[in-house]
């Protein structure tokens, strides 16, 4: 925590803040150690303040051991506007750029310090992953692997995509986790919507299987994707299938650090109209850990250079209305060298036996 809050303020310095705002939840966690919700934090140069109420009070004094903590009773803009009142040193106040337009205008109302904001300031120091949470995220990865092991067995011949969702969120559970979004379980034609919704379509002898699912543990996530197929798949399916576990693995062969974000996104793209099937539409992959989409995020059109410490997906795919959708996605911390899959213990099964 010490280590984190020595690299915000940096940034603080950089941009001459000696009072920021954190609205955003992942950022007061990150800066708190606080899992709760209905929370503000408040970093100066000397201090961090959690703003929270009775709800959360023994969770705050439990987790929140580097900060002080303060129990508001109003709302609260009201209690930051308290705290700046005591900090005497404080001429002009700053909120993170992603906090709500109603919150940032009664912040502006009860505060009578100079107000401005600020976008990424923590967002980037997070971007770099220590090695306490890139053990979490493959901790959660583990975990995620565990929960697809037990509930392969429920993949058979007229069960719902709802049920085998259900399912898997209960596995995950069971293991003491929770889900990091919401489960995606399409079969057959249902795969070429990315983010399909399972619905009440039943599994056929002969059909295919998408798993987008991911796990939170400690308050870190993975992100996870998996295709099968039940029965023998159709020559296509195959082809299909293949160009993505080509595209994913050209993709990962690329990341180091240093290595420009748009380079890996190109590898992938190249592979899949190489082999004359459709480009997906959707970004090559994104940063995750607090939250289940962070800085980077892999796009044609992105600027920069991967970092070492940096965990990223690579989510490749093929989508053909009506007919398919195969989309492969692992998890993987930039090294200064190369890189590590994070979720290698999750195996790809294209092929699932009948039951």
């Amino acid at each position: 925590m010490k280590k984190r809050l020595r690299a915000i303020r940096r940034r603080l310095n950089e941009k001459r803040i000696n009072c920021l705002i954190v609205t955003k939840p992942a950022n007061v966690t990150y800066t708190t150690g606080f899992l709760g919700d209905d929370s503000w934090a408040v970093i100066t140069k000397g201090r961090v303040y959690l703003l929270t109420d009775s709800r959360y009070i023994e969770q705050a004094q439990k987790e929140c051991s580097s900060c002080s903590i303060i129990q508001r009773t109003d709302s609260l803009a009201q209690a930051v506007a308290k705290l700046v009142k005591k900090l005497k040193s404080v001429q002009a106040v700053t909120l993170e750029k992603s906090t709500s337009l109603a919150d940032f205008e009664a912040v502006k109302k009860s505060v009578k310090a100079r107000l401005k904001s600020v976008a990424n300031i923590i967002e980037s120091v997070r971007s770099s992953k220590d090695s306490s949470e890139v053990a979490a995220i493959k901790a959660a990865g583990s975990i995620a692997a565990q929960a697809l092991k037990q509930t392969r067995r429920y993949i058979k011949p007229g069960i719902t995509e709802n049920e085998l969702a259900g399912m898997l969120d209960f596995q995950i559970r069971k293991l003491g986790a929770t889900n990091s979004f919401d489960t995606i379980v399409a079969f057959g034609p249902n795969a070429s919507r990315p983010h399909h919704q399972p619905g009440k379509r039943k599994l056929k002898q002969k059909d295919t299987v998408l798993m987008d699912f991911g796990v939170k543990y400690k308050g870190y996530c993975c992100d996870i994707t998996r295709c099968f197929a039940v029965g023998r798949p159709t020559t296509f399916y195959k082809r299909a299938y293949d160009v993505v576990q080509q595209a994913q693995a050209a993709a990962i062969k690329t990341v180091k650090a240093r290595v420009e974000i748009s380079r890996v996104d190109a590898a992938a793209r190249e592979v899949i109209d190489k082999n004359g099937l459709p480009v997906y539409g959707h970004g090559t992959g994104h940063g995750l850990g607090l939250e289940i989409h962070e800085l980077p995020f892999l796009k044609a059109e992105s600027k920069g250079k991967l970092k070492a410490g940096q965990v990223i997906t690579i989510e490749p795919g093929v989508y053909i209305p009506g007919k398919l959708g195969v989309r492969m996605e692992d998890d993987i911390l930039v090294t200064k060298t190369g890189y590590r899959i994070l979720t290698r213990n999750c195996p790809h099964l294209p092929l699932l036996p009948l039951r």
